[in-house]
């Protein structure tokens, strides 16, 4: 790892706080707020600049991800064993968690029953208005379909199409060949690593409009559904969120304790990333800050590129405890008896279908039509119920998945020794300099030029020292 100067306060370069990318973004979601509230229609107009920043964002994530997991995996050289033995802790940690917020989704719904009483006549139900739901959810397949989704069409089509899985696969794929080229991988590698700081650029410039898109987002929501909207399901909101925090504190929470990571400086750490989750109510928007921010606290760049996309299509935290715990809503609020084999029908048809629906758009109302088709015993015009909150609902759902992940990268990164545990805890702790770790995309070019640079020299370095080994 990459040496680093610890400092006093009075040393760190202060940013104005109107500056900074999390100050940005709060002004926003309020201000879309009271739009989409006082101005209903306005707000619902200002859907595009929500959808436009995210579109923005995904259009770099591919090649973030191609380009962060080639130089990880090209640099470590004939190492495999590592890599093999960072693959299956990632996997263990994701299927583990995910299993564990399914089960929470359900127990809390049980000792809650948050759609008892409801009384609703199945037969009431506008089924229409879930039909586009439900072809969505039959063509996100099975899990068979999903790990045969995994290889594209060719190399180029992932790329074009955005699936990040199949980048992951592809750039797998790329490092792998590029640790057994020996001294001719040497100037690819320094392609790539050109290549990265132009990418990273385009991210900074991008993160200018972050403001726009949060505010387009959250005004749309507001004016769209109306905060009236969440009045008639409100115990399921609030259980869900309630749920959502207990998840993020107890049990990541001491996924953190366990790795020794100062979970609430940690927190505050991404603070300005998970504003912009909340804001845009999805996760992928602040993908690439999170592994530009987790790179420069000291973890490996080979177990960040690894790690998170992987978390991306396999740790849906967030969408696992929505699955269980709305499923078993509606059952209440239709009165619908469901025996123990009927839940846990349902609770092992939605560890498969969170797995092959992940990477959809809308994925949590589809993974819940697919699950409750599945199992066939709570009726799917029953999600027509929960249609008007789902918005609502999103955010929570991003946050948990983005924060779980987050955390799940740093604790990989420490088990398997892929972190500079003192520069990461100096980092956390404020007590490095600016032009070392820069808290974010704020628009300050000249910080992240001289990362640019910084980062270019490390990385000629490490391969200087492979060759030499």
């Amino acid at each position: 790892m990459g040496s680093h100067i610890a400092t006093t306060d009075s040393d760190i370069k202060k940013t104005p706080i109107y500056k900074t990318l999390y100050f940005q973004v709060i002004v926003a979601i309020f201000a879309g707020i009271l739009v989409g509230h006082f101005s209903p229609e306005f707000g619902s107009s200002m859907k595009p600049f929500g959808d436009a920043f995210i579109k923005l964002v995904k259009m770099i994530i591919a090649p973030i991800i191609f380009l962060t997991i080639v130089h990880g995996i090209g640099s470590v050289g004939e190492d495999r064993e590592k890599l093999l033995k960072v693959g299956g802790k990632t996997m263990a940690y994701l299927i583990g968690l995910s299993t564990l917020a399914l089960i929470l989704g359900l127990v809390v719904a049980n000792l809650v029953q948050p759609g008892a009483g409801m009384n609703i006549d199945p037969a009431t139900l506008d089924a229409s208005s879930v039909a586009g739901y439900q072809k969505k959810a039959a063509a996100a397949g099975s899990v068979t379909d999903f790990f045969m989704h995994i290889i594209p069409n060719s190399f180029f089509s992932a790329f074009t199409d955005g699936e990040v899985i199949q980048v992951l696969f592809l750039g797998i794929l790329t490092g792998l060949a590029l640790t057994g080229m020996g001294k001719q991988a040497k100037p690819i590698l320094e392609g790539v690593d050109y290549l990265m700081a132009v990418v990273f650029k385009i991210v900074n410039m991008l993160m200018i409009f972050a403001p726009i898109g949060a505010f387009g987002a959250m005004a749309f929501t507001v004016g769209e559904y109306g905060i009236h909207a969440l009045y008639p399901l409100l115990k399921l909101v609030i259980t869900f969120y309630v749920t959502s925090f207990l998840f993020v504190a107890i049990v990541i929470g001491a996924v953190a304790k366990y790795h020794n990571i100062p979970f609430l400086k940690f927190l505050s750490y991404i603070k300005a990333e998970i504003l912009l989750v909340l804001g845009t109510s999805s996760s992928e928007s602040a993908l690439p800050l999170l592994m530009e921010k987790l790179k420069k606290a000291g973890c490996s760049e080979a177990t960040v590129g690894l790690v998170l996309p992987l978390g991306y299509s396999f740790n849906l935290c967030g969408i696992n405890i929505y699955m269980t715990l709305a499923a078993i809503f509606l059952a209440q609020a239709m009165n619908i008896e469901l025996t123990i084999w009927h839940e846990l029908a349902i609770l092992g048809i939605a560890m498969i279908n969170s797995k092959g629906a992940a990477g959809v758009t809308g994925a949590g109302l589809i993974v819940l039509i697919a699950t409750l088709t599945s199992e066939g015993t709570i009726p799917v015009a029953g999600v027509a119920l929960i249609l008007g909150i789902d918005r609502f609902m999103s955010e929570c759902r991003a946050i948990t998945s983005f924060i779980a992940n987050a955390v799940v990268a740093v604790a990989i990164s420490k088990s398997c020794n892929e972190i500079d545990n003192e520069l990461f805890m100096d980092t956390m702790n404020g007590t490095v300099k600016k032009s070392d770790v820069n808290t974010g995309f704020d628009n300050h070019d000249d910080d992240i030029e001289h990362l640019n640079v910084k980062h270019l020299n490390n990385s000629k370095k490490d391969v200087l020292l492979h060759e030499s080994a």
